[in-house]
Parts: structure tokens; sequence; C-alpha cells
């Protein structure tokens, strides 16, 4: 049950059982900021993360939430770093930062609290978290537009800072920061929630600290660092040498336009491997760019979901694996580039990845593209709760690619997302909006021996004059590609005033469009691609999607054929 690395001699029990201590710590600071938050993103959605980071700078691990989260998380311990002597650091001390320049955020609205954790006197740890705030000030609510040109547009940009000064909040920042945005009221809160968790977490890790002692808790992360890679270099040891590249596509970079291409190149040698990223498309010129954390933390996910999701999420992983992303291209901008609408860009570097493993992979471990964005639908009005404005984010699921023994997954996130919906309820009650319709969107998924899983519709009524709507996507002229003779998915639509003679189709991507009381919008998310033979279905299984009304019959028809699709019908009499 142990391994050895040179000389030194690591127990794979021991290091499972302290990585799951870790774990149930980090986890349960995950719970109170949730269960504590005030802001209906962070306490209903959930879109918030928490992470352990050593003295080094060194990731430790992360919960179960967002895995782009841990990019912003780890630029800013490396910030703090950078910036700070640990001399300067103190007890009690807090630190808070957002900037994707200034301390490698990877967009403004998910703003980190880090918090050093000291013992006999050193800093031995850092407890970090991270919300996403629905808004940080900048020219659009919600602080994210795809047409933003620099990212002196996407709101306040915050270095690392010291929030809290030996125990003592300093008043001074706090308001600095959130009379820069539209709610400061929840911005206070939740910020407040977020010192607080870091609080719970450090006096946890010093519990454990003192249980095992200060020397044995250094040799045990070195070990989990030591053994997460080591496991992770056996997985591609595994592999054949070699290169293999695959290329998705987005609409356009934010401003129209050509498509842009997303590259990816996987090579293997021995047990080492290497990302490269060249060939993908220059930099955007709105708000899609990701920085270099971002890509970090797309391909961390990446390879630990493809090689061993069991693995331990830590920096243990880039021992093994390195990538090139190159200056001056979408995946790796120039300042003072915006990237707010980042999340789409890491979801389609996510399936470029996933295709260049397609032919690394066994059969039996092939995927179809998944839907490979991240819809999002931003309302602004007055709000209902107190003086000045609301604002209202919400990202939407869409379809999964088929897998070789089973159907995409209908209405899921994908990839580097994983926030839950905000349900109608909290909806209705918060904001002055009625959820008028929230379904899986028919003949959305690609056709095949394996269907790709179904997109959501989520329509939304307007109940108050003079509302604004900004909506960020993609995929609404590219697809999700099937695989092995499978067909694409849908496409993403925004539909305003759906099923009225006001209807009106426009695009995805939009920027403070005003509406009318009485007024719907409609977004429809992409479904994922099918894999394999549309023809070789089974006849129940066709049958069960068309009795499910999953696709309407003339879709069938152009997709399956007459003969399965008459069989099929017969067949569900």
């Amino acid at each position: 049950m142990s391994a050895t690395d040179g000389d030194r001699v690591i127990d794979a029990i021991e290091i499972e059982v302290f990585n799951n201590r870790v774990l149930a710590i980090i986890e349960e600071m995950g719970a109170k900021l949730v269960r504590s938050s005030f802001s209906p993103n962070i306490k209903e959605r959930r879109d918030c993360s928490v992470a352990l980071f050593d003295v080094k700078g060194r990731s430790i691990g992360q919960a179960a939430h967002i895995p782009i989260h841990l990019g912003s998380l780890k630029g800013g311990v490396d910030a703090i770093l950078r910036d700070y002597p640990l001399n300067a650091i103190k007890p009690g001390d807090a630190f808070v930062c957002n900037d994707a320049y200034l301390a490698g955020g990877t967009h403004l609205p998910d703003i980190s609290i880090i918090t050093p954790i000291f013992h006999d006197g050193k800093i031995k740890f850092f407890a970090a978290n991270l919300g996403h705030h629905s808004d940080v000030g900048g020219v659009v609510p919600g602080s994210i537009s795809p047409s933003a040109a620099s990212i002196f547009e996407e709101g306040i940009r915050i270095p690392p800072v010291k929030m809290v000064r030996e125990g003592e909040l300093d008043n001074g920042v706090m308001q600095l920061i959130i009379q820069n945005t539209r709610e400061p009221e929840d911005r206070l809160l939740d910020l407040k929630v977020q010192i607080a968790t870091n609080e719970l977490g450090s006096e946890q890790v010093l519990a454990l600290v003192e249980r095992m002692g200060g020397d044995a808790i250094d040799r045990a992360v070195d070990d989990l660092l030591i053994y997460t890679a080591r496991r992770l270099k056996s997985r591609i040891e595994e592999l054949k040498d070699g290169s293999h590249s695959f290329t998705t596509w987005m609409d356009d970079d934010g401003f129209g336009g050509d498509k842009l291409p997303l590259a990816a190149t996987v090579t293997v040698e021995g047990d080492h491997m290497h990302l490269d990223f060249t060939g993908s498309g220059p930099q955007s010129r709105g708000g899609y760019n990701i920085m270099p954390t971002g890509v970090m933390a797309t391909v961390a996910y990446t390879i630990k979901a493809l090689l061993d999701p069991e693995l331990p999420a830590n920096s243990g992983l880039f021992d093994a694996i390195d990538f090139t992303a190159p200056e001056g291209t979408i995946v790796n901008p120039r300042y003072p580039a915006a990237v707010g609408a980042r999340t789409t860009t890491c979801q389609k570097l996510s399936g470029a990845i996933f295709g260049a493993f397609a032919g690394l992979l066994p059969p039996e471990n092939a995927m179809a593209s998944c839907h490979d964005v991240l819809g999002a639908m931003v309302f602004s009005g007055n709000s209902k709760k107190h003086d000045g404005t609301y604002v209202y984010l919400e990202t939407l699921a869409g379809g999964n690619g088929a897998g070789d023994a089973l159907d995409g997954m209908d209405g899921a996130h994908c990839h580097i997302t994983n926030s839950l919906n905000m349900p109608a309820e909290a909806v209705e009650h918060e904001y002055p909006l009625m959820v008028e319709e929230y379904a899986l969107v028919v003949d959305s998924g690609g056709a095949g021996r394996h269907r790709g899983g179904m997109g959501v519709a989520r329509d939304v009524r307007i109940l108050e004059d003079g509302t604004t709507f900004s909506g960020r996507a993609d995929s609404y002229i590219t697809a999700a590609e099937g695989y092995d003779g499978g067909k694409p998915g849908g496409n993403c639509r925004i539909v305003r005033n759906h099923g009225t003679n006001r209807e009106e189709e426009m695009s995805p991507k939009q920027r403070l469009l005003i509406l009318e009381a009485g007024e719907t919008v409609r977004m429809e998310t992409p479904g994922g691609g099918g894999l394999g033979d549309p023809g070789t279905r089974g006849i129940d299984e066709l049958a069960g999607d068309l009795e499910d009304g999953r696709m309407l019959e003339e879709t069938a028809r152009r997709d399956y054929g007459n003969e399965m699709v008459d069989r099929a019908l017969a067949l569900s009499k």
C-alpha cells in the first residue's frame, strides 16, 4: 500500500485519510458560506468555492464546487505572496482581491477573501474562499458584457489589500468596494460572511495541526502532493505516446465577425503530458478572454475528469503536466483586455481538450461534444427590497454529449461550472419578475445511436417598465459536434416576446436591452451532440423519445428515417 519517490516512502492509506480530513474542513466551510450568505446568487445558486493553500502557495484541496474558481483562488494567494513579505502579514489579517491582472483573478465578480493561518507564530496555511457577486459595478448591471472593450468597463478592480487588520475590519476598504456596486448592502453582508467562513476554516485547520503536530502535517502535505503527481503520472503512462489535436469554435469574439477557434494539442511522452493551445484565435475584442489562471483551472478540471475523477484536487497535478498559452491570444490576452465573459471560452476550451483526448482514450470512454457554453441572463431594475436597483443573474444548463453506453444528460452544467439554478419561487420573491416557463428544449439533443442531452428554456416576464436585460452565450451559429456519425446538438436562442405577434429572435449577446412591463425574454440553451450512427439506435429508445416529446416526429424522420420512425410509433401505440 505504499510507494517510493526516490528514498521517500508514502503510505497511500495515510494520505487518503489526511486528504479526507482536509476535504471535510473545506466542505464545512463551503456549507457555512452557502448557508449564511444573503445574496441569491450565493445562497440559492451556490456560485462560490473554498480552498486551502500552504504557505508556499500550493493548493492542498478545493471543495467540489466550481472548478474555474481554482484559478482566482490560486492567483489571489500567489499575488499576496508576491506583494507582501511574510513578516508584514499578521495574525488576524484577511485579504480581499479580484483583479485579473493585479491579483491573478479570472473575472471581477469573483471576489476572494484569503486569510493566513498561523501556528507557533508563523504562517502555515491560507484559508481562501470566493463568491461570485452579482454586481461589482461597471457599465452594465452584472458587470459582464460580451462587448466590453477593456477591463475598465467591467467594475471595481481590487488588488490584494488587507480588509481585516489584526482582527479589525477596515471599514474604509469595505465601503470603497461596496459603494462601487449596484447592491452595496448585499455586497457588505456577503463579504462579512466570507470573512467569517475563513475564520471557521482557520479554527478547524489549527485543531488538525495541534492533533497531528506541525512537522507531521508538513510531511503530510508534501506526501499528498507527491502522491497526487505520482498517481497522475501512472495514468498518463498508460496512454500511448504521441500528439492529438482538436479545434472547437466560438461564434465570434463578442463583437461579431468570423468564427473564432479554440485549439488544443495534447502530447504524451512517458509519464508527462503537455497541452498546447497554439492555434487558438486572437484575443477577443470583447469580454471573452481567459487569463492564464483560468486556463490553469480548466486544464486541472479536464485532466482530472478524463484520467482520474477521484484524483485529489491539489497542485501536485501540475508536477505531471504543463501547458502553453500563447500571449496575445484569447487564452492569454494582453492588458487591459476584458475578461468578464471568460466562462464560455473556458467551456469551449474544455471541449477542445476533450476532443483531443478522443485519440488517446479507449473507445468506451468516447463522448460527443457537450453544449460547451454558459448561457447567462441578467435583469436589472428597481429593487423590491431596498432603495436602488437589483441585479438578477441566472446561468442556464444545457445538453451534454452522448457517451458510448448512454444518452447525454439533459439540462446539466458541463465542464468548469457547477452552480444551481435559481428556483422560480425565489426569483419571483426577490425580484419584480415572473418565470413563465422552465423546460427542456424539444429537438435540441443531437441524434445518434445514443442521443445528445437536451438544452433548457427559461422564459421570464417583466413586471416593471424600464427593466434592462443583458445576455451572453454562444453556439447560436456553431453547435456541439456529434461523434462517430452522431448528429450535432441544437443551437442557442434568445427570443423576445415568445409566442406573441411581437416575437423577435435575437442574438444571445445582448447589452442593456430596455423592456416594458409585460414583455418576456426567453433563452434556449444548446443541446449535446449524438454518438454513433442514428440508424443503429434501438427502436425502444426511439419510441420512448417520441412518446416523451423529446423530438418532433418530422425531426425524427429526418434524422432516423421513415422506416425506423414508423416502427417506433407502432411500438408506442
